[in-house]
This record gives structure tokens, C-alpha cells and sequence, in this order.
């Protein structure tokens, strides 16, 4: 196995953890809005009603990252091999 197959491989199980971390984040915040939301306004100190544009804000950035840190890497690697 060489540098490039170990890359390959580190990058789709890095896309497998990150997406499966991502989903779950989601369902946990839509199944749990209510607990969450009041959990994080106590610790953090900010308005319950402008959490869901934070979540949606964390959720997103997180999507991106994920697409150009693990995704894009991963197929382009697959594509030169």
C-alpha cells in the first residue's frame, strides 16, 4: 500500500466519521430542540429564540468543512489513482 492509498483511506473514513457527526448533531437538534435550546441558553447566555440561526449557522459550516476538508480531497485522490 503506498502514501497515496493511506491518504485515500484516511480521508474516506475522516468523510464516514464527519458525516455520521453531522447527522447525528442534526437529528439530536431537531428531535431535542427544546431541552437543547435551554441547556445552551443557560451556559452560553444567549436568547433562546436566536439559537436555531446559531444551529443552523454551526450546522452548515460544519457541512462545508466537511466537504472541502475530507469530500473533495477523497474523490480527487480517488480520481489520480
Amino acid at each position: 500500500m503506498n502514501n497515496i492509498d493511506t491518504i485515500t483511506s484516511f480521508l474516506g473514513w475522516c468523510s464516514v466519521i464527519n458525516t455520521i457527526t453531522l447527522l447525528t448533531a442534526t437529528l439530536m437538534l431537531s428531535v431535542m430542540r427544546n431541552t437543547i435550546s435551554a441547556i445552551h441558553s443557560k451556559m452560553l447566555g444567549i436568547n433562546q429564540e436566536a439559537l436555531p440561526m446559531a444551529y443552523m449557522q454551526y450546522l452548515g459550516n460544519y457541512k462545508i468543512a466537511i466537504l472541502m476538508l475530507n469530500i473533495v480531497p477523497y474523490v480527487a485522490l480517488k480520481i489520480m489513482n
